[in-house]
């Protein structure tokens, strides 16, 4: 999760650091922001953008289900997600669809359970995403169907792009500047 080879960019700290003091400035959960980001950053391509769809498995998923399934760990323990799956086997209890079986019940539960999770995930993957591109960390724009687009809609998926201080997540090489070489008169010097 953490990126332990990225260099100090100068007297204020590492790009980790600082891109964690602006999370801390511009987002109202921001190890929330980070662990999105991270996310996007693992799976992102060598120019930061990430999706429409993401290799999980055997298949492809939409982006941003993939990244509600990767952030749905990090609530088992909630007593609120506790509370959800008692609610949920309730619910299928009184409508009967429960079977009995100990195995086939729990797989049930928790399919319903996920599903839950994963819409109210998606609201929560789009407020942090929204802060994030208002303060720069990342662009987002929706591709699909017809055509791209900054809107969604029309069978569209979400492309997020790390940009500003994100982009030190990215496992790409940090370029480096060739010291400046002046030629000297009579000297070929290609560039």
């Amino acid at each position: 999760m953490f990126h332990a080879s990225i260099p100090s960019r100068g007297p204020g700290g590492s790009d980790i650091s600082l891109l964690l003091d602006q999370l801390s400035h511009c987002c109202s959960r921001p190890r929330y922001a980070f662990m999105l980001l991270t996310l996007i950053a693992d799976v992102a391509r060598p120019d930061g953008s990430a999706g429409p769809l993401v290799r999980a498995g055997e298949g492809l998923v939409p982006l941003r289900d993939w990244l509600c399934d990767a952030l749905t760990p990090m609530g088992h323990r909630d007593p609120r997600r506790m509370a959800l799956v008692e609610r949920v086997r309730e619910e299928l209890g009184k409508e009967g669809r429960l079977s009995n079986e100990a195995a086939a019940d729990a797989i049930l539960v928790q399919d319903e359970v996920r599903a839950r999770v994963r819409a109210s995930g998606k609201t929560n993957l789009s407020r942090a995403a929204s802060e994030l591109v208002k303060a720069g960390l990342l662009k987002r724009h929706y591709q699909g169907y017809r055509i791209d687009h900054l809107n969604r809609g029309a069978q569209r998926q979400a492309v997020y792009t790390l940009s500003g201080r994100a982009r030190a997540l990215v496992g790409a090489p940090v370029p480096t500047q060739r010291p400046a070489v002046r030629p000297r008169q009579g000297d070929l010097f290609a560039s």
